[in-house]
């Protein structure tokens, strides 16, 4: 029998419900063994000084792209740039940067922030790179634009909705040309930008991220880079925990054979609002066009019965109130097949949930799902002057991501980034959810942490972690904060600084 170890955090503030006072903590074997003042601390094998800092439970992200994470952390992130001009300038300094051979891919523009919105073309983009494979996406993952070379190597991309010769791809043609673009990317380059991205998420106090795979039409590059980080974080290397979400349909035996955690995740029943391709019952304010379900209701019904015959859970991506009714009403003829009591207990998600009235609302209380959200999406693009409101109206924008009226009724939240959509930010996330542009669907502080820590662990099935209190995981971030309570999140707040992330006792993270 392996002997025990115990180390003694001392000298600073636990955010903890079971002891509001407590200067101090103890972990034993990767679980919380102590918790009190300093002059009650047990007898310790180490001995951690917090010199006054804030400790916490850590941060779980609860929906991310790790590989694409990685990518725009030390590739080429197109975020940030404010014209077609920029873009290109900016995509021509990384192909005189990079070997002949290497396909050039590039994350994170938006359009709608610039003075003209209008795209550069594919012919346009083959001039920057000089005549290379290059593939652009733009920040929400659902539009891209394809170089010439790479359009001439997959001649059968015009076969599929959503090619325009243009270059500019939406829908499968988008999906089928960025998975051919990544599979030029070796796999050993691939690892490295996945540990970049878990250690920058580490050093961020994440302990957890739920990474959202998908099946790749025609490739089995999908699969491979899902495979490949699961065994990444299964390595034994300091890294935060992967949840690994399958988002393919009805392919919950597959999803398990893969060592997936869940058949979920971006199984994508519609788009983006910033492609117009998310489905809404009402047209775009600014496009003549109601978007794009993917799935119907009968899919989601038949997706859910799998997922419930496996004992897996489910899930989709489903972010216009059209997407959102196929999702409930499939869901609602899942139920009279396999019982609303294994509907409840699936504890089946929704990725982003960002257009539902409170009848949509009702839906998620009845069949006990979980709204994995992401409140940065409210930060950069809503309002009644941002994204939103051009694509939707200003009302509609006010009325997106409803985090308030969700939580107001008991549907639990899980906060996450969709990085690199958005970038890894926890404390940011906390931030948009309490200053949400409409006051009527702020969380409070407390409500906020909760839903990006706590409840993602929750919303992947563990009702454990997520909380500092004798017996639960050692999982915690020290902060350069030296106050008890949470940090300050208002509107102009600073994030905190992460000392040092600790995941079930083990160290993963250390400034020092």
């Amino acid at each position: 029998m392996n002997a025990t170890h115990t180390t003694l955090y001392r000298g600073g503030h636990v955010l903890s419900p079971a002891y509001p006072n407590a200067t101090a903590l103890a972990i034993t074997d990767g679980r919380v063994s102590w918790l009190g003042v300093d002059a009650d601390a047990p007898a310790a094998d180490e001995t951690v000084e917090l010199d006054g800092c804030l400790v916490t439970p850590a941060f779980v992200d609860s929906h991310a792209h790790v590989t694409g994470t990685g990518n725009a952390l030390s590739g080429l992130n197109l975020d940030g740039t404010g014209s077609a001009t920029e873009l290109l300038d900016r995509v021509a300094d990384a192909a005189k940067a990079t070997s002949q051979h290497a396909i050039i891919m590039g994350h994170g523009f938006d359009e709608t922030e610039w003075d003209d919105p209008a795209l550069p073309t594919g012919v346009e983009l083959a001039r920057a790179v000089g005549g290379r494979r290059a593939y652009l996406s733009r920040t929400c993952g659902h539009t891209g634009i394809a170089s010439a070379a790479l359009l001439l190597e997959r001649p059968d991309l015009a076969e599929l909705e959503g090619y325009d010769d243009s270059g500019v791809l939406t829908l499968h043609a988008h999906k089928a040309a960025r998975a051919a673009a990544a599979a030029a990317i070796p796999d050993t380059q691939r690892t490295q930008v996945q540990r970049v991205a878990l250690k920058h998420a580490a050093s961020l106090g994440i302990a957890a991220v739920v990474e959202c795979g998908m099946v790749t039409p025609g490739s089995s590059v999908g699969e491979d880079d899902f495979t490949g980080l699961l065994a990444l974080a299964a390595s034994g290397e300091p890294l935060p925990r992967v949840f690994g979400y399958w988002g393919e349909l009805c392919a919950a035996a597959k999803a398990r054979e893969l060592g997936a955690h869940a058949c979920a995740g971006d199984l994508s029943v519609d788009g983006s609002i910033g492609a117009h391709t998310a489905a809404v019952t009402q047209p775009y304010a600014d496009a003549d066009t109601t978007g794009h379900a993917y799935l119907s209701a009968e899919d989601v019904e038949q997706h859910i019965i799998n997922c419930s015959g496996q004992g897996l859970q489910g899930g989709f991506h489903a972010i216009g109130d059209q997407a959102i009714h196929n999702v409930l009403t499939g869901i609602a003829a899942a139920a009279q097949t396999v019982g609303l009591e294994v509907i409840r207990n699936g504890r089946h998600r929704v990725e982003h949930a960002e257009l539902l009235d409170k009848q949509m609302i009702a839906g998620f209380v009845s069949f006990g799902l979980y709204a994995s959200v992401q409140p940065s999406f409210d930060a950069r693009w809503g309002g009644t002057e941002a994204m939103y409101a051009t694509r939707l109206g200003a009302e509609r924008s006010l009325a997106a991501n409803p985090f308030g009226s969700l939580a107001g009724v008991g549907v639990p939240l899980a906060l996450g980034s969709d990085s690199p959509v958005t970038p890894l930010d926890p404390w940011g996330g906390v931030r948009a959810a309490v200053n949400h542009h409409n006051p009527s669907q702020r969380l409070s502080p407390t409500a906020a942490f909760a839903a990006h820590t706590r409840g993602g662990w929750r919303a992947t099935g563990d009702d454990e972690a997520g909380v500092l209190a004798p017996g639960a995981p050692a999982t915690l971030a020290v902060w350069d904060h030296r106050q008890p309570g949470l940090p300050d999140v208002g509107p102009d707040s600073v994030n905190p600084r992460c000392r040092r992330t600790v995941h079930n006792g083990t160290v993963i993270f250390d400034e020092e």
